[in-house]
Formats: C-alpha cells, structure tokens, sequence
C-alpha cells in the first residue's frame, strides 16, 4: 500500500484543503483511498470532532479513525514516551489502511505552542515508511527565498536526494500570471526542482472566494444576535462594507456577497439595503453595529426584504472594532460545511499533477466508483459530447445559474427559452456572469416557425394549426418540437414544471426508442463508497412482469452506460422461492422473461432488498446468487414501493440521489426532482449529454 505523508513547511499553509484535494484526485484513477490525521490540533473555539478528519470524512463518505488528543500526545512527549506514542499511532493507522489502496496521512502543524511539530513529523514519516509531500504557501517573498525555505524543509526528512521527499505542492499563489508562468519562473530560481529528483506536485492559485463564510458562520464567529435569519444558512460574505456614506453613495456599493456594516440608526442605509434585496440582489446581509437596534416601524417597512431572505445581525461593538473582528474571523472550513467543502476539494484537485500522482501509486487493485468519481466523470464526458440542451424555464434564477455553469464548464452548450430581458435581469439580481455563447431565445419570437412542424408531428392525431399555436404557448412544448426537429440534442425542465408537464409533449412527439413499449426512470444513489441505480421510481405504477422486465434491461444499460456493472437485483418481499403469491409471482416471470432476452446480463430475482444489498444476509438468504449482497441495480415492483424506498433512503441514509433519469425515449427528455438546486439542474443537463452522445443515430 502507498503512504503519502503531507507536511507543512509553515503555518497557515491550508494543509486541510491538500489533504481534501488529494483523495479526491487519487479516487478518480479509481484508486481505495484513505485518510489518516494521526494527532489532532483543534483551533481556538473548536469543540467538536478534529476538523480534517471530519471533513474528510463527510466530503468523501470515509471513516478515518479518531486522531489522539493534543493534550495525551504533550504528556507522552514530556514524560519521555515517543516510542509509545508512534505505536499508538501506527495502531491507528493499520486501522486506516485496511482495504485501501493508498493512504493519505496529514502531519501536524508548526505553531507557538507546537515549535516540536516538524520533529514529531519527521519520526511519523519515517515510522510509517512513507513518501513525503511538503506543502508551502508563499507569502510576499521572493522566489529564491521561498525555494530555499523549501530545501531546507526537505533536508529535515533526508534532504530533496531522498528517494522518499517527492516534491512540494504550492497553496494560496497571489500573482497574475499563470500557474505555468509562475511554475516556470520558480525553476529557474530553484536547483532544487530543476534537479528533476524533487518535483513541483502542484501550484494552486489563491482565489478569495474559496474563502467566503455563509453569514451564519460569520453570525457564530461574531456572537452576533440574529434579528432575522432569512437565508444566512446559504449566503456567503465575499466583501464586507462599512457604512459611514449617505445613501446616495451607497447604492453603487449593494452588490452579491457584501456584508453591510452600518450603526443600528442609520435608517437611510437600512432602508437602501431593504430595496436593493426587495430588488433581488443576494446581499450576504446586513450587520448593525453599536447594539442599536433600528426603530421598529423602520423594520416594518423592510418587511419584504426580511421575507425575501435578507439576514439581519446586530452586534455591541462600533464599527471600527467590528470591522477589525470580521476582517480577523477564522477563515478555516466549518465542519457542517459541505457546499465550501467540495469546492475547495474540486478547485485543488484540478490543480495537482494528477498524472504523477496515478503513475506513483501503480496499477489500483480494484476500480472503485464512489461518488466523487462518478460526478467527476459526468462532468468529464458531458464536456466529451458538447452537445446543445434546450431548457424551457428559462428565466427562473436556478436555470439561469445551472446554465451559466454549464456553458462556461463546457459541459453543454445551453439554450435558455425566454425573454432575453428577464434573463439579463435575473443574471444582474443574482450576481450571475452570462457566458459567451449562452443562448436565449425568445419563445415568441420563435413559436411561429415551430406550428407547421408540429402539425406534421400530430397528424394521426388530427392536430391543426390554431390547436398546435396554442400548446406551443408552453415553452415545454417549443422545447419538445425543438428536440424532435433535431435542433437540440436533449432537454430538461421542472424546476416549476410537474413531471406531467414535462412527459406529455414528449410521449406525444418524441415518442418512445425502437425495441422500447414503455419510458420507465432510475435514479442514481450516490452512497458514501458506492453508486447503485433504483428504477423505476417515477413513471409506472402497477408494471405487468413483461413490462417489469423492460425496465430492468432499461435500468441495467443505463448503468453500464455510466460506468456502472449492472448486478440486477428484482426487489419483493421475499428472496426465491421462500414465498409465493401473485406480486412476488410476478417478479418471478419478469426475471426469467429478462434473463432470456439477455442471457450474459447478471440479474436475479425475487430478492428482498437486504439480501440484494447486504452480503451477510445474502450469504443467508440467497448463498447461490451471483447477484445477491453486490447488486448494483435496485428494480422495484411497483411505483409505490420504488418511490417510496427512494426517498425513504434519501431523507434517512448518507446519500445524495441523482435524477430521475429518463429512459426508453427516442430521444432525451429529463424532469427535474421537486426542489431541484443548482447543482442538481448541472447534474441533469450532465446526464443527459451524456445520453444524447449514447443515442444510436438511427433513432
């Protein structure tokens, strides 16, 4: 097994956000990983869990063993005990490495009252027999001082010669040129990392937003008192204001992520803020200083900005010593803070040097698709199929966001049907950057050309013109004819559309694939170490055994498409021939009608769902299966008991769910989950690229 040890060469270095953009770039060559923190060092107020391990932890589905205490591993070290504490620690780190293929341990970091960090660093690497990794982050230095701080980090663990120092990775580099440029210019400073024995693993550009708090964090940091929460759950501070101007010379300064910091009395100000947020505008909040609170008739009249989600805190201190505070808050990430979490993991990940890292662990014993993987591979091959999705609610903000992602990620290139002025208006309310190549179109500029094609479509049906004008008021619908037209490659709706409003039209006029009777739907439910597929949980009610069948061959290749074995499990109440009657009889047939029309596809049925999913019971229940404890995908019986499973696993289980995923159209058509965020609307125009480049092009 691999062993990286990452040390920090200083403090402040962001040794956390290494060590989180290193397991996820390790997992996407497939590769078990682990993370080991072996001594814990809490921050000043910390009172839970060790904060690397925990977001580790919550970021990537692992389960790292508890690092020692900081105190237990001080009265060791006093009391002469090192040889004890490193077999404490090698104890915890067996546990670490169990079924991993590398494993990544994060050293302690140097501090006043840790000046012994980089010795105890120094016996862990050589304990654990591991490869070391620095991690520096330049200040205001030149490159020859920071290339010699370096070297003399490197000679503390054998010097740059050692076959065990690897190289360095760069964290938080201000400058404005290229990482490239940059990297370039330090070589030439650095014999060290021109020797070509000691390598440059990274270079990873300091960006302030990667260090915005949500207004709650900043609320807690503060001691502030909350007047109004409003959506300080999910605003960010990006930039604090402080204001002693009139209003006037304010407005200008009312923008996405700003905090406004302002005396409680300054009602001119509180009233601007009001406007601005009544108005759209994403403010991270409003924060009043000098315990003044605002006169209550002053708070009535900004009644719709406080329902609107504008946060509101008040705090005793003055400006001036609030302004100190906030620009002094610890800028480490909160541990309940998973959206920061994976972004900072996702931005270091794609700047290492992956290629290296891969080759260094060798050949992995067994591909893992975990979760991370498997969204790092949609976004990979959504970009792969460039292909154009039509998306008919498109002024509403969440659309607008996903849209802006997906263009400028080159995940598809996105059509927005809309009003281009509603558009613009929602982009500069939410603080959204419109990319180059962003199409909107106007759904009555437009609706015209699409009525002599539809009554094309619809003439079995006896549709003419005035009637098909009048659907095709319905963006769903101009979206729908779009896609069968050929004009877009895939369309996804229902962020305020039902699922009925999004599968009518294309029942009507994409209709279903050839060899498909039926559209059936999965979802993928990404687990903490493992991707299943569950269908259908969407679109059939009470599916006959021959339709059952349909969907299972749907569900099993929509998962190999994905990377994912397909293990069909047929879920019922009892596992094969322990019970009879007419549901599980059912199952029963559409196993065998499955398996004869699929013969090499691994499917077994009927399985209880702890027997499919849980090799212990399986070993039980079901000794001779080759599908039972390792299924892969889950085939209900019946809407009921497949929508039900879904969400009870969803709201009950460490799971994120991905979907519905439509399948058995002629074409792709995808309807958003209710409540569906941004994240969740990238996610589908994902998927469905991706089914679009997989269509055969005789459909």
């Amino acid at each position: 097994m691999q062993t990286f040890f990452i040390a920090p060469t200083d403090f402040g270095v962001g040794l956390t956000s290494i060590s989180l953009g290193l397991v996820r770039t390790l997992e996407r060559a497939g590769l078990k990983v682990g993370f080991f923190k072996p001594i814990a060092q809490p921050h000043p107020g910390d009172t839970g869990p060790e904060r690397s391990t925990e977001l580790v932890a919550r970021t990537h589905g692992l389960k790292p063993p508890q690092p020692l205490g900081l105190a237990h591993v001080e009265r060791m070290l006093g009391d002469g005990q090192l040889d004890e504490l490193l077999e404490e620690i090698i104890t915890l780190y067996q546990q670490a490495a169990i079924g991993k293929d590398v494993l990544i341990v994060e050293g302690m970091v140097p501090t006043r009252s840790a000046s012994y960090a980089a010795r105890v660093n120094l016996h862990l690497a050589k304990s654990l027999d591991a490869e070391v990794i620095l991690v520096s982050a330049p200040e205001n230095e030149v490159l020859t001082e920071l290339s010699g701080r370096v070297e003399l980090q490197a000679q503390l663990f054998g010097g740059p010669r050692d076959p065990k120092v690897l190289g360095v990775i760069l964290n938080k580099v201000r400058t404005d040129e290229s990482m490239e440029a940059f990297s370039a210019r330090l070589k030439e400073h650095s014999p060290l990392l021109r020797s070509g024995d000691f390598r440059l693993l990274g270079c990873i550009p300091f960006q302030p937003e990667l260090n915005a708090p949500r207004t709650r964090d900043v609320a807690d940091l503060m001691g502030a008192q909350v007047l109004n929460a409003g959506d300080y759950e999910s605003r960010r501070m990006t930039k604090i204001i402080i204001c002693a101007r009139t209003m006037r010379n304010t407005v200008e300064l009312l923008k996405p992520g700003v905090l406004v910091v302002t005396p409680g009395d300054r009602d001119d100000i509180i009233l601007a803020v009001s406007l601005a947020a009544i108005n759209g505008v994403p403010l991270a909040g409003l924060l009043l200083t000098s315990d003044t609170l605002p006169d209550p008739r002053i708070m009535e009249l900004c009644r719709g900005a406080l329902n609107a989600g504008l946060p509101v805190l008040s705090v005793s201190t003055g400006s001036y010593d609030t302004a100190n505070q906030l620009n002094g808050l610890n800028k480490e990430i909160p541990i309940d803070d998973r959206e920061r979490a994976e972004i900072i993991t996702d931005f270091v990940a794609s700047h290492l040097d992956a290629n290296w890292l891969h080759q260094r662990c060798g050949t992995p014993r067994e591909m893992r698709l975990s979760p991370a993987v498997f969204r790092y591979q949609l976004i990979q091959r959504a970009q792969e199929a460039n292909k154009r999705i039509v998306l008919p609610e498109g002024s509403e903000p969440l659309t607008v966001q996903a849209a802006a992602i997906c263009q400028a990620r080159g995940i598809a290139r996105c059509v927005l049907l809309a009003k281009p002025e509603d558009v613009h208006a929602v982009a500069r309310a939410q603080g959204i950057e419109l990319p180059e190549g962003l199409e909107i179109l106007d759904p009555d500029l437009i609706r015209q050309r699409y009525v002599e094609p539809m009554v094309a479509l619809r003439k079995s049906k006896s549709l003419n013109a005035p009637m098909a004008e009048q659907q095709l008021e319905d963006p769903v619908v101009i979206g729908t004819v779009m896609l069968a037209l050929d004009e877009v490659d895939g369309l996804v709706s229902g962020v305020i559309h039902s699922t009925a409003n999004t599968i009518r039209p294309a029942l009507q006029l994409i209709k279903t694939a050839p060899g498909c009777s039926l559209v059936s739907s999965v979802f993928f439910m990404l687990f903490p170490e493992e991707v299943l597929v569950y269908g259908d949980c969407v679109m059939n009610p009470h599916p006959s055994a021959s339709e059952l069948a349909e969907i299972a061959l749907q569900s099993a290749d929509s998962a190999a498409a994905f990377g994912i074995t397909p293990r069909v499990a047929m879920i019922s109440y009892s596992s094969g021939d322990s019970a009879s009657g007419e549901e599980v009889e059912k199952v029963r047939e559409a196993t065998l009608l499955a398996h004869e029309a699929q013969r090499s596809l691994l499917i077994d049925g009927p399985l209880q769902y702890d027997a499919a999913a849980n090799e212990n019971v399986a070993r039980q229940l079901a000794p001779n299966s080759q599908v039972a404890g390792k299924a892969t995908v889950f085939v209900f019986p019946d809407l009921n008991t497949g929508n039900t499973t879904h969400k009870a696993v969803q709201r009950s289980a460490d799971c994120v769910s991905l979907g519905p995923m439509l399948q058995g159209l002629r074409k792709p058509v995808n309807d958003l989950p209710r409540g569906a965020q941004v994240d969740d609307i990238v996610y589908t125009i994902a998927l469905t690229a991706i089914q679009a480049a997989n269509r055969p092009m005789d459909v």
